[in-house]
């Protein structure tokens, strides 16, 4: 007698959970796209379909959902938040090209100055930049916001939901691309907003 297969991500499919964090990090963190992918796998005399790696996708998004919702959670939970919109080109199935969207980052990172709490962020897709979406994602938030001159983010202040602190937009620039925890040796001096 055999015992039963262990449940896998894909359910009833062969793709390990290494094979979809593979095709996750080569996506989000590589920027390959997925038909590139899928002619990488090709050469390998592996043949996938482009939406099947979408499904895969889309099935791990799934499944990493509650992880996302936790790690925002506890980000709006800090006294310190730094936000940041920026534009994402978005598939437009269809019209054979893309259209623009906005990816929200929300972050933290006090280690520098003797916080104790690890770095994070947290990424939110949005389907445009209306001043109601950065309400809607830090609902809840009651600290101190790190922003650029977006007036979206007034709307959560003149709520009292936030404190607003306002940056240069070349140190605003330097901390959205450091990486989280990257910091020159000009943002150690200048210290906590």
């Amino acid at each position: 007698m055999q015992a039963p297969a262990p449940a896998r991500l894909i359910e009833g499919g062969m793709p390990t959970e290494a094979t979809i964090a593979q095709v996750l990090v080569s996506k989000y963190a590589d920027h390959l796209p997925l038909y590139r992918q899928a002619q990488i796998y090709a050469r390998q005399q592996i043949v996938l379909d482009r939406s099947t790696l979408a499904d895969w996708v889309g099935d791990a998004a799934w499944h990493l959902r509650p992880l996302h919702e936790r790690l925002l959670t506890r980000l709006k939970e800090l006294p310190r938040l730094f936000a940041h919109e920026t534009t994402a080109p978005v598939l437009d199935p269809g019209r054979g090209r893309t259209k623009t969207g906005q990816l929200w980052a929300y972050a933290a990172d006090d280690r520098l100055w003797g916080g104790s709490d690890p770095p994070g962020v947290a990424y939110v897709y949005a389907p445009d930049r209306k001043a109601e979406r950065p309400i809607v994602h830090l609902d809840g938030s009651k600290g101190i916001l790190q922003v650029d001159g977006y007036a979206g983010y007034r709307k959560l202040a003149d709520r009292g939901d936030v404190r607003l602190a306002f940056q240069n937009q070349w140190l605003h620039a330097e901390y959205f691309t450091s990486r989280i925890g990257g910091f020159s040796s000009f943002r150690r001096e200048i210290g906590p907003f």
